[in-house]
């Protein structure tokens, strides 16, 4: 049901963390795999770890607040894979433990115009050359948060693009679909990445564990089923769903 072999899937931001936990899992199911992210030498290095296991990969540079970084990335991936059947939007970053009052205006832009900005224009090009190459349909995966609901303070403004990738999500789920173009996200809850460490390597880890019903946080393993889901046709009938996976954090505050 998960098989994914024959399928083209390009993943942004794939130079560590989730995306390159997803290139191998991915990968492993039959996909073909580009990897995108600024660290060239990261996403080369992956890309030659897969291949060594006999699976399709490669890797391209991409800044996704550059358009034409990603116009080329997108020339980069179909060359090396053909048509591209599903997009990751899986770059992020965060401004670090700051509330509003201490982020400045290029905390702003860095975080808004890589975990939002560059989503949208990603999916949007995604799109146009879906709709030229007259592809049966297409698939955007976008990897948001639970801090699109649940949030503590100092999350400011990761917390604020992650609510608005989710709302995006839908909002594109819409429109889309006279396409053929199905587009959910995946929200994890509290994983140890570099985005998360400064949280959950502090003194406070401990405590603010005791919040998740599970008591424990998230590991890479636990995205791989929810992920293969989205990715695969088993999803047929999903867009605009939002998939928690969060060890119960969410239910336990509301």
């Amino acid at each position: 049901m998960f098989d994914l072999t024959g399928k083209h899937i390009i993943i942004t931001g794939a130079s560590s963390g989730f995306g390159h936990h997803f290139a191998g899992v991915l990968a492993r199911q039959g996909a073909a795999v580009t990897l995108g992210a600024r660290r060239t030498d990261k996403i080369d290095a992956r890309a030659a770890e897969l291949v060594a296991e006999g699976l399709k990969a490669s890797g391209a540079a991409l800044d996704v607040r550059d358009k034409d970084s990603i116009v080329a990335f997108l020339d980069a991936a179909e060359a090396a894979h053909g048509p591209v059947d599903i997009l990751i939007n899986n770059a992020g970053v965060e401004a670090g433990p700051k509330t509003y009052l201490m982020i400045d205006e290029e905390d702003w832009d860095y975080v808004i115009d890589i975990n939002l900005k560059g989503a949208w224009l990603c999916s949007k090009l995604y799109t146009e050359r879906v709709l030229a190459g007259g592809q049966k349909g297409g698939n955007i995966i976008n990897i948001s948060s639970i801090t699109d609901k649940r949030t503590i303070k100092g999350q400011f403004p990761y917390a604020v693009s992650k609510g608005a990738m989710t709302r995006m999500t839908e909002v594109m789920a819409l429109e889309a679909a006279r396409y053929g173009i199905r587009v959910n996200a995946l929200a994890p809850g509290y994983v140890l990445t570099n985005v998360s460490r400064v949280l959950l390597e502090s003194d406070q880890s401990d405590e603010f564990m005791k919040g998740i019903p599970m008591r424990r946080y998230g590991e890479f393993a636990d995205l791989d089923g929810p992920l293969l889901l989205l990715a695969s046709d088993a999803s047929a009938y999903m867009t605009g769903s939002v998939l928690v996976v969060d060890g119960g954090h969410v239910c336990a505050s509301l």
